[in-house]
């Protein structure tokens, strides 16, 4: 069963960052392309990056491009988004999740299966 957990969410002020993180414990995480999702109250969950099973490439929704950060640790089987220049657009529950693939710029997911996610909250 893959097991995603995702962590370092809180409650900012618009402008600050947050660093949130994705621990895997399955060895598909190596080989696979991987991607951040938030949803926001009463709305439909949103690709916010991707990126490549290696690192090599990275993908941006361009909400966040130039804002946000996606990168991974395989050895540590470990994924990060890096939140900079937060604003209380930016505020849902964040996802990580296995891909199966990426399209213009947006993670597909594998599963319809999500984790507990972490709450992030920026206000103004």
């Amino acid at each position: 069963q893959v097991q995603l957990v995702e962590s370092g969410g809180g409650l900012v002020q618009a402008g600050d960052s947050l660093r949130l993180s994705c621990s895997a414990s399955t060895p598909a995480f190596n080989r696979s392309a991987m991607g951040w999702f938030r949803q926001a109250s009463a709305q439909e969950r949103e690709s916010v990056a991707a990126i490549s099973w290696n690192g090599d490439k990275q993908f941006y929704a361009d909400s966040v491009k130039g804002r946000f950060t996606i990168s991974r640790d395989n050895a540590k089987n470990t994924m990060w988004l890096q939140m900079n220049s937060l604003k209380p657009e930016d505020t849902g529950v964040y996802y990580c999740a296995i891909l199966r693939a990426i399209v213009a710029n947006r993670g597909v997911p594998l599963s319809n299966s999500w984790g507990q996610g972490t709450q992030v909250t920026v206000s103004s």
